[in-house]
């Protein structure tokens, strides 16, 4: 039995075992006997492991399939090149989820926290949560995140998203992840998305990055021990007339390792000064090499690496020193220590701890590194000679500046970076992590105790039943009726109608439907009921049997100056349109492309910023709309309006989107005010839906109040 080599397994290798944690994983082979299966597992057990068996077959599918042919070269950008998409890899990869589901089930409790990891898990979180409705999951992706456009060709993209969707938390190593998840997610999901959180069946799941460290401590240790010092006399000796750049990868692809051999030859060819002067000392760690596509890049290697050896050597110096095997962690130190260039220039990498780990074992700060822009580490490690893989005319010129790199500039540069890779250690990632998660619970636990359900709904609705003289604010959209896309199409179902005649039947009620809609638009709708009605935010109003009224003071002169505005950005944006109302005008963008109505948006949210101001007006950017309105007319206004004129002993307003937050900010202390969804509001309780709206609503009508 011996440990797993990689970022992940050295990363966590020691932490899991500080405090009562479980890994739960795959053994690394298959193994078929029962009793076979028994001793493994209570020899596992003793480290605190739990193995998942995988036969032969689910290796096969589930890793080498749909994980090696589907995920990963899809989330590194190679989908036109590697990936294949084949139904019976995706049935595979849903079984193993499935697996290891039960096994985290088999033991998981429910004030557990749950961490999982990596691309091969996807489908786990949401499994798990379906088993677990109030469990923390965390989720941790180790590898990059495509863009949508890369992601939206898998076959089963929307079930991978709706897995990982099941965690709480999902951690990436960079800020470009989190965009690129996020921008999957909306695009390609019926969810929203405010900031980097994402709103799931009501379930707020927060989207983080979190750059992974390593143990320092421990690599800045190993060039002290005595067999590491050994090893590193016997490399200095061999190369004691040469600079040493070292190179350490695992077969992959994703490493541009061909890329980076051909600008060491660039250099060999454009400054012969170099020859005998310098020498690339690369290490390729065997991984997948039965696999075709791994095999044929192995061989690849084998032959740029002769090729270059056979066209530059002496008899005393070859360029490359070539080694195509696993080393020990000492060798390893070793040429981290006394290396003059750490070369690290993969063409996609989530982070490569390759870079850190060569940093940490700089304990004299001298030494360069060279790193790839596209790995997840250039963006904390900034003092390192960042260059793009493909220009390899750029990394030709990055190596020869670290040769020629004078000493005080190699120690500034690796002092800053020593600091980074010490301070965001590994210990650091995995607290951040939990903190960040017992944080998103919090929150989603403060949500569920204003969520308005059993016991909270029963006593609003015996505090209604209690009471004799009440006032109801009801907005409409999205809060009576659900939110559609074409706007003329919401309109109010018989269920509504009898509703609020049962409500607008007690004479204790006072309903006031107080709305953005146009003021003819709610006397088609309800100008024969014995509603109260505001109409355009409180422009309008009209009481049970009476004659429309707007309130006084307002102006429309201003839309000559603003409509053409708003015109331009209908013509730019397909799908836009421009509502005019009496003292409004609302561009609205719920039928265009997603992310093109956004940035539209911002871009006509600041041309009129100066404009309104200028004019008096309020700018109000919500759901797929932006208003440009009177200063004057507030929801908040016209229901103070309301309520100043009698001693209501019942206030509740119900709504859903900006413009009722001026409302719940205007009602007394004592008013119930429900926000419809979940995101943040000034009200006190929510309720996720119209549909749920509509049960409290006839809870009133219905309910006997409890003693």
């Amino acid at each position: 039995m011996s440990p797993s080599e990689g970022g992940l397994a050295t990363g966590l290798g020691s932490i899991y075992k500080q405090q009562n944690n479980i890994w739960i994983g795959w053994p690394g082979i298959e193994i078929i006997g029962l009793e076979d299966r028994a001793t493994v597992t209570a020899m596992l057990g003793e480290l605190n492991l739990q193995p998942v068996f995988l036969s032969q077959e689910e290796i096969n599918e589930y890793y080498e399939g749909f994980s090696n042919d589907v995920l990963w070269p899809v989330f590194h950008y190679y989908a036109s090149t590697y990936a294949y998409y084949k139904k019976s890899n995706w049935d595979y990869y849903q079984a193993v989820n499935n697996k290891f589901k039960d096994a985290i089930l088999n033991i998981a409790g429910p004030g557990d926290i749950i961490w999982i990891h990596d691309y091969q898990l996807l489908l786990v979180p949401a499994l798990v949560r379906s088993s677990m409705p109030y469990v923390s999951i965390g989720f941790f992706q180790h590898i990059p995140f495509p863009s949508h456009e890369m992601f939206r060709l898998i076959p089963w993209r929307n079930e991978l998203l709706l897995g990982m969707l099941g965690a709480d938390l999902i951690g990436f190593h960079t800020f470009d992840d989190v965009k690129h998840f996020l921008n999957a997610a909306t695009r390609l999901l019926p969810v929203t998305a405010s900031a980097n959180v994402i709103t799931n069946e009501e379930r707020s799941v927060v989207i983080e990055s979190f750059p992974m460290g390593i143990n320092d401590k421990k690599y800045a240790a190993l060039p002290l021990q005595k067999q590491v010092q050994t090893q590193a006399e016997l490399i200095r000796s061999t190369f004691k007339d040469c600079k040493l750049i070292i190179s350490i990868d695992r077969l992959d692809y994703s490493k541009g390792i061909l890329q980076r051999l051909q600008a060491f030859e660039l250099l060999l060819q454009q400054h012969p000064e170099y020859k005998g002067k310098i020498a690339l000392y690369m290490i390729v760690v065997p991984s997948r090499d039965s696999v075709p596509q791994y095999a044929h890049l192995r061989d690849e290697i084998d032959k740029r690496v002769g090729n270059i050896n056979s066209i530059y050597r002496s008899i005393e110096w070859s360029p490359i020193n070539y080694y195509y095997r696993s080393i020990p962690i000492e060798m390893l130190s070793a040429l981290y220590s006394i290396a003059d260039v750490c070369l690290v220039t993969p063409m996609r990498d989530g982070m490569n701890l390759v870079s850190k780990e060569f940093i940490a074992s700089r304990v004299h700060d001298d030494g360069v590194l060279i790193l790839s822009e596209m790995a997840g580490a250039s963006k904390e490690l900034i003092d390192a000679l960042i260059v793009n893989p493909n220009n390899s005319e750029e990394v030709c010129n990055a190596i020869i500046k670290a040769l020629n790199m004078p000493l005080d500039e190699q120690q500034r540069r690796m002092q800053a970076m020593r600091q980074i890779v010490a301070k965001f250690n590994i210990s650091h990632w995995v607290k951040i992590f939990m903190d960040k998660l017992k944080e998103v619970k919090q929150i989603q636990r403060s949500l569920q105790t204003r969520h308005v359900s059993g016991s909270t709904e029963q006593s609003i609705i015996n505090r209604y039943q209690n009471t004799h003289k009440r006032i109801i604010f009801l907005d409409y959209d999205g809060t009576l009726v659900w939110f559609n896309s074409n706007i003329e199409q919401a309109v109010p179902d018989q269920e509504l109608y009898d509703l609020l005649k049962d409500l607008t039947d007690d004479p204790a009620n006072e309903v006031v439907l107080i709305s953005g809609r146009k003021h003819k638009s709610l006397s088609d709708w309800f100008g024969d009921s014995k509603l109260y009605l505001i109409a355009e935010h409180g422009s309008w109003f009209k009481k049970e049997n009476g004659s429309w009224r707007k309130i006084s003071g307002l102006s429309d002169s201003w839309k000559h100056d603003i409509y053409p505005l708003m015109e331009t950005y209908v013509d730019r944006t397909p799908g836009s349109f421009i509502e005019e109302k009496s003292y409004s005008l609302v561009w609205h963008y719920r039928r265009a492309q997603k992310g093109l109505g956004e940035l539209r948006a911002n871009e006509l949210m600041n041309n009129l910023k100066y404009l309104a101001s200028d004019k008096g007006l309020q700018l109000l950017s919500g759901d797929k709309v932006l208003e440009v309105k009177n200063i004057e007319i507030n929801k908040g206004k016209a229901a103070l309006t309301l309520i100043e004129k009698n001693n209501y002993d019942f206030i509740i307003a119900f709504g859903d989107d900006y413009t009722d937050e001026d409302l719940f900010k205007a009602l007394p202390d004592n008013a119930i005010s429900i926000k419809v969804g979940g995101n943040l509001s000034a009200a006190k309780f929510y309720l996720r839906n119209p549909a749920e709206v509509r049960k409290l609503l006839a809870g009133f009508t219905k309910g006997v109040p409890v003693s």
